[in-house]
């Protein structure tokens, strides 16, 4: 399938773009590992607009909600490769990630910083398949199973937190005596009865044929190591800016930034970014939605003019959503 956009990355700046981008009419993708990027690392915002107080995780999944209303798809991958495809009629872009190539009219690139892998054996093999970065994303599909939450601060915490609704069992694996993070959240998750902490413990090793069946967990005061039977385990170990694959498709600033204008364009035609990604000195969520809605405008006037239709300068009409709200 050819889609009119692709959008890269799930945080403020990406789901920003897929509302604007779903509203307009146009087929609309987002590839991410997780929905919310560095949103999750905060458990108290206070200066986005609209709201006096606000968790990151929240706030990200009403952003992913709200597109979905107007049509925007989700895919939970990594992108590893971005190229023009000549195999397409006219200019088009093939997206390649770890497990599929997908291909689109315009690219937005809104990805921020990337979850970090936990660089132990089996976790590539069985990404998707039991291992998850994003709770939200995939946490719904492990109802009434057994899962573990690897990581430390809010960001792990606000993931156990939500997991807690939806699966059997939670395994907290991380490297203290206590787990780390806000005081309250710290006493909400440890009051849950389907919640167990497995302080001073790191994993070796994920296993599974088809999908994740147990991790290989150590622990590093005694050196103990024992096999943890899960269905899923979900990374939260922070983030890491990932643009390497980028050089030489889109011009990069010394800070390996996407270089953009004010409406969004890169070095590329029919490239746009927004967000943290970009050259922006103001790294802020609520800079990341509105340079998310600039660059999705800009895909689309962009791809009228491909067409020869009218451009668009804004999006205030009343659409009616194609999905109903749950």
């Amino acid at each position: 399938m050819l889609y009119d956009v692709i959008i890269v990355g799930g945080s403020a700046a990406g789901l920003t773009a897929a509302l604007y981008s779903a509203r307009l009419g146009l087929t609309t993708l987002v590839i991410t590992k997780d929905i919310g990027g560095q949103m999750l690392l905060t458990n108290e915002i206070q200066n986005y607009p609209g709201f006096e107080l606000i968790s990151g995780f929240e706030l990200a999944n009403r952003l992913k909600e709200q597109a979905e209303l107007y049509g925007a798809q989700f895919i939970y991958e990594e992108v590893v490769g971005i190229e023009e495809d000549r195999e397409c009629p006219g200019l088009c872009f093939r997206v390649r990630t770890t497990r599929a190539d997908y291909h689109s009219t315009a690219v937005i690139l809104a990805f921020g910083k990337t979850p970090k892998d936990l660089g132990v054996p089996g976790e590539q093999e069985l990404k998707g398949r039991g291992v998850s970065y994003c709770a939200v994303c995939d946490g719904p599909l492990f109802k009434g199973k057994t899962v573990a939450v690897v990581g430390s601060g809010d960001q792990a915490l606000e993931a156990v937190n939500y997991l807690a609704k939806v699966a059997s069992n939670i395994y907290l694996i991380h490297n203290y005596d206590m787990p780390i993070g806000s005081e309250d959240m710290v006493r909400q998750v440890l009051s849950l009865p389907n919640v167990k902490p497995i302080p001073n413990s790191k994993v070796l090793e994920l296993r599974g044929s088809s999908k994740l069946e147990k991790a290989i967990i150590s622990n590093t005061k005694s050196g103990e190591i024992r096999e943890l039977a899960l269905d899923a385990i979900f990374i939260e170990i922070g983030y890491v800016a990932k643009t390497e694959f980028l050089r030489g498709f889109v011009q990069l600033n010394s800070k390996n930034e996407v270089i953009t204008d004010k409406e969004g364009n890169t070095s590329r035609q029919g490239v746009f970014a927004a967000g943290d990604v970009t050259d922006t000195p103001y790294k802020q969520a609520v800079i990341s939605a509105g340079q998310g809605c600039a660059a999705a405008l800009s895909a689309y006037n962009y791809i009228q003019r491909l067409r020869g239709r009218t451009a668009v300068r804004s999006d205030w009409r009343v659409i009616k959503p194609v999905a109903k709200k749950a």
